[in-house]
């Protein structure tokens, strides 16, 4: 078994106190960020350091490859983006405390999902589409080592999916700026260029991202074993569990309690690193 460990800033010391904690006999480096333990053996020490150390670890199969995998699949605000793409509409109508106040109450699990995302869309109604292209232009960002994380994915042969509790309108730009194979999201109703307050259908919430995942994985033919998915709250755990991998990213403990792995300090490309090539 490999023990991988990874942070903005390791210490040799860690690396060799963890080593010897997981007797682990041998340290490789991955990238600057990332190194290999391997041989490792695992001790219920480590995960107590690495809180400590503020290190991420995880361990993983020797020889599990990312070619392994068939597909990708991750949800969008607070983990592909940096934003969560709701509040900052809300900043625009001047509402976003209490827009955000429900949105922390899903995330923590207090609220369900469909009656957080009726209540603050119907806080949005009136809001001229001019500033959901804005939000998009000027605050849409995307978390550290999205990018390379997609581009390594691709190039291993796995196809990518963005599935998020948010508006198909960022969604779809997303999708075409970085080339996803698959994304959904819920729609917005909208009147004369201007938000009704209203989702159009059926509400892709907790259990909807798991059954579009689903979805998709028959389409693809794929088992459960063959996808990696990627979520940071309590709505994205339907579409964790029906994943073989999957990842808590700068996760509410809900959800990193749930997770294969959870990334508290390295970026989205920390995903790649789990892997031999």
């Amino acid at each position: 078994m490999n023990l991988i460990i990874q942070a903005p800033e390791i210490q040799n010391s860690d690396l060799r106190a963890i080593a010897k904690l997981a007797q682990a006999d041998g340290i490789e480096r991955i990238t600057g960020q990332a190194f290999r333990l391997t041989n490792a053996v695992y001790s219920s020490e480590v995960p107590h350091y690495c809180a400590q150390a503020e290190l991420d670890y995880a361990f993983v199969d020797a020889g599990r490859k990312l070619t392994d995998f068939k597909l990708i699949a991750m949800d969008m605000d607070s983990t592909l983006l940096a934003i969560e793409s709701i509040d900052e509409i809300a900043d625009m109508l001047q509402i976003k405390p209490q827009v955000a106040e429900i949105t922390l109450q899903t995330m923590r699990g207090e609220i369900s999902f469909e009656e957080s995302l009726t209540r603050r869309t119907q806080l949005l109604k009136g809001l001229h589409l001019d500033a959901l292209q804005q939000v998009y232009d000027e605050r849409v960002k995307l978390n550290p080592g999205a990018e390379q994380m997609l581009k390594q994915a691709k190039r291993a042969g796995l196809r990518t999916m963005v599935i998020s509790g948010g508006f198909t309108f960022f969604t779809e730009r997303i999708k075409e700026k970085l080339a996803f194979d698959y994304a959904a999201a819920n729609v917005l109703g909208i009147e004369n260029l201007r938000l009704t307050g209203k989702v159009l259908g059926e509400i892709i919430g907790r259990e909807g991202k798991a059954r579009v995942l689903k979805q998709v994985c028959d389409e693809l033919g794929l088992q459960r074993e063959q996808v990696i998915a990627i979520g940071d709250g309590a709505n994205d755990l339907g579409m964790l569990a029906a994943a073989g991998i999957s990842i808590a990213y700068h996760a509410k403990p809900i959800v990193k309690a749930h997770a294969t792995y959870a990334f508290d300090y390295i970026g989205l490309d920390g995903v790649i690193n789990l892997f031999e090539k």
